[in-house]
C-alpha cells in the first residue's frame, strides 16, 4: 500500500497523488501547475496513464484537474469520479484550457518558425478534452462507492468551490485496512453561496492541503456584508476618480462569489447606483451558468437559499453585462464612462485581464483589485508585492493604478481553519501529509501539527511512503535545517546575480556609447529603460538601508 506524492508537495499547484496496492492504481486529482511550480514538475508523468485504474477528483479547479486530457491522451482508459457539479464545470474548463494549450503552442511554432526551430506541440487539444469527459462519472456527497471488495470512496463536502469534495478511501491489503483521507481544497467559513465544510471524523492517513498554513484571513472579524460595504467603498472611490475597478479573478468560483457582492449590494442600497459591471471572460460567462442552473440546498447556503426564495439570482442583475465577443472585451479598454471589470486569469498570466491591465495599470485613477491567492512567480504576484513596472506582451508599463486587495473571500480555510479541520478527527490519524504549501509553508505548517501532537509531515516531491508500514515521528530539527537550507540558497542566488547586475550596467554603458543621437525613438526607450531600472533599484535602496536597530 504505496503513496507517492506527484505534484503539490511543497507546491501550491499540480494536485496528483498516487495510491497503489498489488491490486490497484488509483490516481487522486491530475491538475497542472502553475507559475514556479510548472519548472519543477515539467509535463511528464512519473507513472504509466494506462496503469491507473481509477481518477478520484477533488474538484473541477484546473491545478486539481487541468492534466487529464494529457492523461487521457497518454493512455488512461480508466474511470474519472467526481460530483456532479464537478463533473459540469469540468465539462467547460478543461476545454477552456485545451484551448489555450492550443493557443500557446500556435504562438510559440510561429515565433519558433521565425528562427528555424521545431514547431511546439500543445499538451492536449479540445478533441483530447472531449475525450477525456467520456470518462467522467458523477457521484453525489456521502454516497458509498464500491469499485471492488477491497475497495470504497466516498465524498464528503469540502466547501470550497461548487461541488468540491474531501475524498475518503476505504483501502484494504493483505489483511490490512486503511482509510485514507485526502483533504482536496479545505473551504473557508462563510463563503458567499456554498455551504461550510464538512468534517470527518476517523481516519489512520491524512493528505491535507496548507495554502494559508501560515496566515489567518482577516474574515474572522468580517461578515458577508461587511465585505460587501468593503467592496462597495472600493468601487465607489474608482468611480468618484473616473476610473476602471478592473478585478483580476478566477472565473470558477470567485468571480460568481463577486457577483453575488454586487448582487447584495445592490439588493441592501449599499451605492446609491447601480455600478455597470462587465463580465469579460466566456468560461466565467458559462461557469456562472452552471452556479445558475445547480441552485439547490445539497450545494448553496442558507442565505444564496434565501434570495433564490425571494425570486432574485444571486449571481445576475440587470447592470451586469456578459461580453463573449473579442471585440466588445477590446472595447471596454477604449470605454470612459467609469465600470467594473471582471476578466481572467486570477493571477494575470493569461487570458484577457492582461490587456485590461495594460490598458489601466499605469492610470492613477484606476484601481486593480485582487480577491485570491497570487501565486509565487506570476505577473498578480508581482502587482501585489508591490512592483513599480511590469512587464506585459513585452512592453514595461508602470504601476500607476491604486492596488487593493479584499480579505475575506479566500476560497481556502486560513491556519486557524486547517487545524479546525484536523482537530475534528476524534482520534488522531496516524499520519498527516501536509501538501499544496510553498516550500516555507507546508514545512511550518507541518511543524505547527507535530508541535499539537500529529505526526505531520510535509513531504517532497516524487516522495513514496509505504502506508502499512510504521511511519516515523517527524523531528523539529529536520525543520530547522531545511529553513536553514531554504534561507541559504536565497542569500546563493542573491550573490549570483551581483555579476548578472555588474553586466547588464555594463551593456547600458555599451548601449550608450553606440548610440546613434539622431535616432529619438532608440534615444528614448533606452532613458526610459535606465530611469526604470535606476527607479527600482533606488526603491530597494530606500527600503533596505533603514536603521539595522528598527
Amino acid at each position: 500500500m504505496n503513496l507517492t506524492f506527484c505534484g503539490a508537495a511543497r507546491q501550491v499547484t499540480g494536485s496528483m497523488f498516487l495510491l497503489e496496492t498489488k491490486e490497484h492504481s488509483i490516481l487522486i486529482d491530475c491538475g497542472l501547475s502553475q507559475g514556479e511550480d510548472e519548472k519543477k514538475t515539467g509535463d511528464s508523468f512519473p507513472f504509466k496513464p494506462s496503469s491507473i485504474e481509477y481518477l478520484l477528483l477533488t474538484h473541477a479547479h484546473i491545478d486539481h484537474s487541468g492534466r487529464i486530457p494529457q492523461l487521457v491522451k497518454e493512455g488512461f482508459c480508466g474511470t474519472v469520479y467526481c460530483t456532479s457539479a464537478t463533473l459540469e464545470l469540468c465539462s467547460i474548463m478543461l476545454l477552456d484550457s485545451a484551448h489555450i494549450q492550443e493557443s500557446e503552442a500556435e504562438w510559440k511554432s510561429r515565433k519558433n518558425r521565425r528562427s528555424g526551430k521545431e514547431a511546439v506541440e500543445p499538451l492536449y487539444t479540445q478533441e483530447d478534452a472531449w475525450q477525456a469527459l467520456e470518462h467522467f462519472q458523477a457521484v453525489e456527497y456521502d454516497q458509498m462507492l464500491t469499485l471492488s471488495e477491497d475497495l470504497h470512496v466516498r465524498f464528503t463536502d469540502a466547501g470550497h468551490l461548487l461541488g468540491s469534495a474531501s475524498i475518503e478511501v476505504f483501502l484494504k491489503e493483505d489483511g490490512i485496512q486503511k482509510k485514507i483521507v485526502f483533504s482536496g481544497d479545505i473551504g473557508n467559513l462563510d463563503q458567499p453561496i456554498i455551504r461550510d465544510p464538512d468534517y470527518i471524523e476517523s481516519a489512520d492517513v491524512v493528505v491535507m492541503e496548507s495554502t494559508y498554513g501560515d496566515r489567518l484571513h482577516e474574515k474572522n472579524v468580517l461578515s458577508l456584508m461587511d465585505r460587501a460595504g468593503m467592496l462597495a467603498e472600493i468601487t465607489d472611490r474608482t468611480f468618484r476618480r473616473g476610473g476602471k475597478l478592473i478585478i483580476p479573478s478566477f472565473a470558477v468560483g470567485r468571480t460568481q462569489e463577486i457577483l453575488y457582492l454586487y448582487r447584495l449590494i445592490i439588493d441592501h442600497g449599499l451605492l446609491d447606483y447601480s455600478p455597470q459591471v462587465f463580465l469579460d471572460s466566456p468560461l466565467a460567462v458559462r461557469a456562472t451558468s452552471i452556479f445558475r442552473d445547480s441552485i439547490r440546498g445539497d450545494y448553496f447556503d442558507d442565505e444564496a437559499m434565501d434570495l433564490v426564495e425571494r425570486g432574485l439570482n444571486p449571481v445576475d442583475f440587470p447592470s451586469l453585462i456578459k461580453t463573449q465577443d473579442v471585440k466588445d472585451s477590446m472595447a471596454l479598454n477604449s470605454r470612459k464612462e467609469p465600470c467594473v471589470i471582471i476578466s481572467s486569469s486570477g493571477m494575470c498570466d493569461a487570458g484577457r485581464i492582461k490587456h485590461h491591465l495594460k490598458h489601466n495599470l499605469w492610470k492613477p485613477e484606476c484601481t486593480v483589485l485582487f480577491v485570491g491567492y497570487q501565486a509565487e512567480g506570476t505577473l498578480g504576484r508581482n502587482i501585489a508585492d508591490g512592483a513599480r513596472h511590469v512587464t506585459i506582451f513585452g512592453e514595461q508599463i508602470d504601476v500607476k493604478a491604486e492596488i487593493a486587495s479584499l480579505p475575506g473571500l479566500s476560497g481556502h480555510a486560513d491556519m486557524n481553519g486547517l487545524m479546525t479541520w484536523i482537530k475534528a478527527f476524534r482520534e488522531k490519524p496516524g499520519k498527516v501529509f501536509v501538501v499544496h504549501g510553498d516550500e516555507n509553508v507546508a514545512p511550518q505548517f507541518a511543524l505547527k501539527l507535530a508541535k499539537e501532537g500529529f505526526n505531520a509531515c510535509a513531504p517532497e516531491l516524487l516522495d513514496s511512503f509505504d502506508l502499512a508500514a510504521d511511519l516515523p515521528e517527524q523531528k523539529t530539527a529536520v525543520w530547522v535545517d531545511r529553513n536553514e537550507k531554504i534561507i541559504s540558497t536565497a542569500c546563493q542566488r542573491l550573490d549570483s546575480e551581483k555579476a548578472r547586475i555588474d553586466k547588464l550596467l555594463g551593456r547600458f554603458k555599451f548601449a550608450v556609447s553606440a548610440l546613434d543621437m539622431n535616432d529619438k525613438d532608440r534615444v528614448t526607450r533606452l532613458a526610459n529603460a535606465i530611469t526604470r531600472l535606476a527607479s527600482d533599484l533606488d526603491n530597494l535602496s530606500d527600503k533596505w538601508n533603514s536603521d539595522p536597530d528598527e
